[in-house]
């Protein structure tokens, strides 16, 4: 897929000017430097089985992108923040909230702060977000 590079921050995007707030990106080894170093195994372990995805690192977390952003890992206080948007609700013990948004996608809200915390179900849910 052709992404569009903003020329003001450096950051890419799926559409030509599409609109975001213009941050300077940074790399997924800044965003978790000064956090628990189990909060980049957790990141790891979403990530990796997703395969080659676009993750947009700015300093308050990674989205990650396909055709459009799938999901948002934010390093918090006491978890690891993990927001996965869908097309359908789900439920999970982890889950801490859910929101309806339009067009018929759901944001799921996990709060993760154990490696062992990603589970099948996550992960099947991370790629068939990004697949969507």
């Amino acid at each position: 897929m052709t992404r569009w590079l903003c020329p003001r921050c450096d950051r890419e995007f799926a559409r030509a000017r599409q609109s975001h707030v213009c941050v300077p990106g940074c790399t997924v080894d800044e965003v978790f430097a000064p956090w628990p170093d189990a909060y980049r195994e957790i990141y790891d372990r979403l990530v990796e089985p997703l395969g080659p995805v676009h993750e947009d690192a700015v300093g308050v977390g990674v989205f990650l992108k396909a055709e459009r952003k799938f999901a948002e890992i934010r390093p918090r206080a006491r978890s690891l923040q993990v927001e996965i948007t869908m097309t359908r609700p789900v439920t999970h013990p982890l889950l801490a909230r859910s929101l309806a948004m339009s067009g018929g996608r759901y944001a799921h809200f996990f709060k993760l702060t154990r490696p062992e915390d990603v589970d099948g179900r996550i992960l099947e849910w991370l790629a068939e977000a990004s697949d969507a």
